[in-house]
């Protein structure tokens, strides 16, 4: 296919298990998650004693892959984890999600700290600061760890005529992997950025999701290998997938 302007930019992403041929005009970049409850020490995960070393370490790869995306023309999606202060969207209180939630069980001992929590309109529901979106992003508010469930995320997809979707935030093993295998079950092709995804809990649950995006849901990159593509169009190479005539 030929690259006569912007909307054919081609980019083939070094990825595992094999290279990945996407348009960039076809792809967006979900942030998934990368709220003060979630990030901040004085946020509820901090509070609630959650070790976030490996989630302020991907801070700045998500920064300049979201910059660079904005200048390459990829469309930006932030996923808004919560629920409203009277719990009309959190579900019925005895379903599994209400259930299994340890946020909603500690806010009910500790109403002193539903500012750190993730109810929408308060700090803890709030992306961070150094990620927030611009005029041009796309914001979501979610329920469930799965980003389909609930929302209209698929309509906006196909609105932008999504083939290809970049993940990067927190947490891997929860709502970036619940969102990848909706994803690809839909037909979408799911990149998961290795250096810019945290897990809640330790290293052996990130590799575990990475493995299974490898081998059955998508496909594993970084965020070098990601920016260099950004930086490059280039043309239909051999032995690389995602691209039909």
């Amino acid at each position: 296919m030929a690259d006569s302007g912007k909307d054919q930019h081609i980019v083939t992403i070094d990825a595992d298990p094999e290279p990945l041929q996407i348009r960039l005009a076809q792809s967006v970049l979900v942030v998934v998650d990368m709220q003060n409850a979630f990030v901040r020490d004085d946020g509820y995960f901090g509070l609630a004693g959650y070790d976030l070393t490996l989630t302020r370490g991907i801070l700045d790869p998500c920064r300049r892959l979201i910059a660079e995306a904005r200048r390459a023309g990829v469309k930006i999606i932030y996923f808004q984890m919560g629920c409203s202060r009277d719990l009309s969207d959190a579900g019925p209180p005895d379903s599994p999600a209400r259930i299994k939630s340890k946020a909603l069980k500690l806010i009910a001992g500790r109403p002193d700290w539903v500012d750190k929590f993730y109810f929408y309109g308060t700090w803890g529901a709030e992306i961070i600061d150094e990620l927030k979106p611009e005029k041009g992003d796309t914001v979501i508010r979610k329920q469930r760890y799965d980003g389909f469930i609930g929302t209209n995320f698929d309509l906006i997809l196909k609105t932008f005529d999504t083939r290809s979707i970049f993940f990067i935030g927190t947490a891997t093993n929860i709502c970036v992997e619940s969102t990848i295998r909706h994803a690809f079950f839909l037909d979408y092709f799911p990149v998961i950025v290795s250096d810019a995804v945290s897990p809640l809990g330790d290293e052996r649950l990130q590799q575990a999701t990475l493995e299974n995006v490898r081998t059955k849901f998508g496909w594993v990159t970084t965020a070098d290998r990601l920016l260099s593509a950004l930086t490059h169009y280039c043309n239909p190479i051999s032995g690389s997938v995602g691209l039909r005539p």
